[in-house]
């Protein structure tokens, strides 16, 4: 038998992650199936270089995110619990009164937010991504490409 030769395991620093833009547009997409993808591309896991403990993910922006899909009756019956920092101020709202209102955003925001690692990683990886109501964004100069959904 022969020696063989030593294998290292790549470890990818912060300063040698290069971030791309990717721009999604949420209309008629299943939230849950959006949600999936969109948390896997912020925390970089479709990349052949992931690094569990390094943010090497990607920016996204959603638009038209008053337009995504739920499936079964979770348009009405799902809850969206917040506080308002006051004693006994707990505010409880449907899905179909949020994406009807003018925070539609916080759906699809709340979906992914709860799909990432929860610590100060996961609040980093969740500044990257975007969400807006309608089909507009401010984020052209960064050029966006289309959202790898695939």
């Amino acid at each position: 038998m022969g020696v063989s030769a030593h294998k290292a395991t790549k470890s990818v620093r912060p300063q040698d992650v290069v971030r791309r833009w990717y721009v999604v547009d949420a209309t008629d997409k299943v939230l849950g199936r959006l949600s999936t993808r969109i948390a896997t591309v912020l925390r970089g896991k479709h990349q052949p270089h992931f690094t569990p403990h390094v943010d090497t993910g990607d920016f996204v922006i959603v638009v038209n995110a008053e337009k995504i899909k739920l499936t079964g009756k979770k348009r009405e019956q799902k809850t969206y619990i917040r506080h308002t920092g006051w004693v006994g101020h707990l505010k409880q709202t449907t899905a179909d009164k949020l994406l009807s209102g003018p925070h539609a955003d916080r759906v699809v925001r709340e979906a992914v937010r709860r799909m990432l690692p929860s610590n100060a990683l996961g609040r980093r990886m969740f500044r990257k991504l975007k969400v807006y109501r309608g089909p507009a964004h401010p984020h052209s100069a960064q050029q966006p490409q289309e959202f790898p959904l695939a």
